[in-house]
């Protein structure tokens, strides 16, 4: 598959909506990273990696990341229960995809400024139809991105409750996932609380 027909075919999906509890309530997605908001490095990740289309999922102060981010060309999709977490999220995401012609989506979280375009290729790379599911490892461990064939998210939206997002499904699809080793250019790590804020530059 040529890398233009994959542009087209998979789209970046970006999780953006958390609230901070755990850092006071500061929305994750505005957290300043190398003079700018994390959202804006982690759009421009899905699309250095390959993803002609960026769908971004806003939820805490949705109205301030619209002001505040660079994100021209981006979809943005409201998830007004965000509180209700990752899963509602990764839900309106989805839907949001219905319709576009998008036959993947290639899944990233907004507070994981650890992984990078690099990461981001390598799993898109396995893309081979809607059939696909595809997930970033790290020494062997599943984690982020993922990639989720079309014909998965009415699965992966039934089972994604609270912070679990496509975890259970995946879980369950285990043995249809393919790996894709990401170790040596990625850290999976999560900005979830003051401590981790010493990783943003």
């Amino acid at each position: 598959m040529t890398h233009t027909e994959t542009e087209d075919q998979v789209a970046g999906l970006l999780l953006a909506a958390g609230g901070g509890r755990r850092l006071g309530g500061r929305p994750k997605a505005l957290l300043t990273h190398r003079g700018r908001p994390l959202v804006e490095h982690a759009a421009q990740a899905l699309r250095t990696a390959g993803c002609g289309r960026v769908h971004v999922v806003l939820g805490a102060s949705a109205d301030a990341v619209r002001e505040r981010a660079r994100l021209e060309g981006c979809v943005l999709v409201a998830n007004p229960l965000w509180e209700q977490g990752m899963g509602v999220s990764l839900r309106a995401g989805l839907e949001s995809l219905a319709g576009t012609g998008a036959r993947a989506a290639l899944v990233s979280l907004v507070d994981q400024p650890g992984i990078g375009p690099e990461a981001m290729a390598r799993v898109l790379a396995g893309y081979a139809s809607e059939d696909s599911l595809v997930a970033a490892s790290y020494d062997g461990r599943r984690g982020h991105p993922v990639l989720l064939g079309a014909r998965h998210w009415a699965g992966v939206a039934a089972a994604a409750t609270g912070d679990r997002g496509a975890r259970a499904y995946l879980k369950a699809h285990e043995d249809e996932v393919t790996l894709v080793e990401c170790g040596d250019v990625a850290q999976p790590y999560d900005i979830d609380t003051e401590g981790d804020l010493s990783r943003l530059e």
